[in-house]
């Protein structure tokens, strides 16, 4: 019979669903479990995308016999690491404590109250590579708990104090050492310019070692996409000149795109590479990452113009359209490494299923442009699909025509399996990357989906909150409200993602919606001294509140949620010409970059957002009819301009006189000459109005 999982709304969790494991999910009842069998809690943590989650899964928890001991002697309790990013990271601290390291599967035994006393990753089911095996783990904790109470108590309340102790936030008004540059609690402005101008020129310093001249992105196997590290470097080449940032992204971005963890077939890229040229692929693919590229990579086309980047942003557009769109219109998380239990089944060729799907002749052409050859790159003579080169010049439309031809032949194979479940951050990452890109390269479909995904996150995710606030649900399926509620970078992701969406669109009612989630960001996220907290202050799970006092500032595939918070209320700042966001941001921003110059990519969005702060960042008011041509072309010369961090709100001037709520840079700014008008501001100085597109280009150079 299906255990408690099979109602989840976690596909993670819901893959459980059949096992004889007697799962629980993370709450009360499964403490007051424990408790009333004085047993202790086993608590797996994973993802439905992850690789070695399957394999344990398949080797331990589908094991009746394995089964029959945890259930006998243990609580199981199943976390989905994407609903609960908040747990998953109290509990990896505490892995990594205890073990020097972390990842998923995540094994945490602990009190009935949620106490780590031992922590671990995957298990084998017979010892190898000098880790026990996963009975024999189960055995000596369950014998520790029966013989040793107190020594397993303590060793738990010892971890506590470590995790603790090292945590400890500052009280309110003290500035440390790590609150970075101009942090001090007066009415001075929070940051100095001139001393984060100064962080940035050391932290290219620091970072430029690392680089990878020869294969693109830092450091070697594996590679992750150094996302908001290459988000960073161009926004730094577009505010100085930097021509060795701008190196490092475009070679970053070139490699990435021609290898193998890019999709040459289907647009998107997998989650990273194996190894350090990129070629072969950890197979899964995930939303969180292909937003965040699908906006760099546009990001790069508006600096330099690049047919590749362009081509990127097109693929992986049209991916996430095609793929990862849910029936009611949001994106879901991800698509397994594997299919049918084997990594990689879908993507990978050999010369017999080239020629298969197209033709001996064309089969071998494309055999040689990407890179599929006799003994493979991959495993059992397949190989990764590279474009190291581009078609010859006049082989494009066969190229197009072959690409097509794989898809479909593709598409016949089994697919890997997708976890449906939508995640607030993720999609507020899509959506900021789609209605930019969109505006950019006119592809009015991608705007579209970008409104569709808005919809249901501000209907569906949210709710109003007891005490007048709004409240954001961090995950939905099928329509239906996940129970996790929404951490520091679901409100800060969202609110970003809607005033993107504002400033394409024209819409009012995203930044009424992005400025209620920001309300919600001050009154219950902030934390003693500068920062945020992960969780609001009414929402904090009591086992997380004791295991993490205070969040990491470091950066990882996408921001942390400090860093979050800062861009999107720096915007906020930008659009209402509000101190206390502008301020609020700027306190964020101390902590992180005080750092900065010896862990560049560990805090890369702070540094990204500093760019946007030492930019001004430019304001750009539009004013004009949503018809009138010429409010779009200048709506699009804003879009297209690479101004770190520019902000974008566009409306007709008779609809903004009669709006209240509608933002103060809209505010007062009329036509020129019964012409749509753009407005450009920056650092408190406001320039003339222009009608032309074209030196509304030259001004924001």
């Amino acid at each position: 019979m299906p255990n408690r999982l099979a109602r989840s709304t976690s596909p993670y969790l819901r893959q459980h669903a059949d096992n004889p494991v007697d799962w629980y999910e993370w709450g009360e009842e499964a403490f007051a479990e424990a408790r009333r069998r004085d047993v202790p809690l086993l608590v797996s943590i994973g993802y439905a995308a992850c690789h070695w989650c399957h394999v344990m899964a398949h080797e331990s928890f589908e094991d009746e016999r394995v089964a029959a001991v945890m259930n006998s002697r243990f609580v199981n309790v199943k976390v989905d690491r994407e609903e609960r990013p908040d747990l998953d990271a109290a509990y990896m601290a505490a892995t990594q404590a205890m073990t020097g390291q972390g990842g998923w599967p995540m094994t945490v035994f602990a009190t009935p109250e949620g106490d780590p006393f031992f922590c671990g990753t995957y298990f084998p089911p017979v010892p190898v590579a000098g880790r026990p095996a996963f009975g024999q783990v189960l055995e000596a904790l369950s014998r520790a708990w029966r013989e040793r109470r107190d020594e397993v108590r303590g060793g738990a309340a010892e971890l506590l104090a470590h995790l603790g102790g090292g945590a400890a936030a500052p009280a309110a008004g003290q500035a440390g050492a790590e609150d970075g540059p101009g942090a001090e609690e007066d009415d001075a402005a929070a940051l100095d310019l001139a001393a984060v101008a100064r962080v940035s020129d050391l932290a290219v310093e620091a970072l430029a070692p690392a680089y990878d001249a020869e294969h693109g992105g830092f450091g070697g196997a594996p590679k992750f996409p150094p996302s908001t590290t290459l988000e960073w470097l161009l926004r730094r080449h577009a505010r100085t000149g930097d021509d060795r940032a701008l190196a490092m992204a475009e070679g970053t971005l070139e490699a990435m795109a021609r290898g193998g963890m890019a999709d040459q077939v289907g647009g998107g890229f997998a989650r990273y590479a194996v190894d350090a040229t990129w070629t072969v692929p950890h197979f899964e693919k995930m939303l969180e990452d292909n937003a965040i590229l699908l906006r760099v990579y546009a990001h790069w086309w508006r600096s330099t113009g690049s047919d590749l980047a362009r081509r990127v942003v097109e693929g992986t557009a049209d991916w996430l359209l095609r793929d990862l769109r849910t029936p009611e219109g949001a994106f879901a998380s991800s698509l397994d490494a594997d299919t049918d239990g084997v990594e990689g089944a879908t993507y990978v060729w050999d010369r017999e299923t080239l020629d298969e799907a197209l033709g001996a002749e064309d089969g071998a052409w494309a055999a040689e442009l990407l890179g599929v050859t006799a003994e493979g790159t991959f495993e059992a003579g397949t190989s990764v699909l590279q474009l190291r080169q581009d078609p010859a010049p006049g082989d494009e439309v066969r190229f197009a025509r072959v690409r097509r031809a794989l898809l479909r032949a593709r598409g016949e194979r089994p697919q890997p399996a997708r976890d449906d479940k939508v995640v607030a951050t993720w999609n507020g990452l899509a959506i900021a990357a789609l209605a930019e890109a969109g505006a950019m390269l006119e592809r009015r479909e991608w705007v579209a989906a970008a409104v569709d995904a808005a919809r249901v996150l501000d209907t569906v995710h949210t709710l109003e909150g007891g005490d007048g606030l709004l409240r954001l649900a961090r995950t939905s399926r099928d329509g239906a409200v996940g129970t996790a509620p929404g951490v520091l970078t679901d409100y800060a992701a969202v609110a970003e993602g809607f005033l993107v969406l504002a400033g394409v669109t024209g819409d009012p009612h995203w930044s009424t919606r992005a400025s209620a989630l920001l309300d919600t960001v001050l009154a219950r996220f902030r934390a003693p001294g500068h920062g945020f907290r992960d969780t609001a202050d009414d929402q904090t799970d009591p086992v997380v509140a004791r295991l993490a006092t205070r969040p990491d500032v470091a950066d990882g595939p996408s921001a942390a949620g400090r860093s979050a918070a800062a861009g999107a209320l720096l915007a906020r700042a930008a659009l209402t010409g509000s101190a206390t966001d502008r301020r609020a941001a700027e306190l964020a921003l101390a902590g992180p970059l005080s750092i900065a110059h010896q862990h560049p990519r560990a805090v890369a969005w702070a540094l990204a957002t500093a760019e946007a702060v030492l930019d001004g960042p430019r304001e750009v008011a539009v004013l004009g009819r949503a018809d009138d041509p010429g409010r779009v072309a200048l709506a699009r010369a804003a879009v297209r301009s690479p101004a770190p961090g520019l902000v974008l709100a566009q409306g007709d001037p008779d609809e903004v006189a009669e709006d209240p709520a509608a933002v103060g840079l809209l505010r007062d700014r009329p036509l020129v000459g019964g012409r749509a008008a753009a407005y450009v501001c920056r650092g408190f100085v406001c320039d003339r109005p222009t009608t032309d597109p074209g030196a509304l280009r030259v001004s924001l150079a």
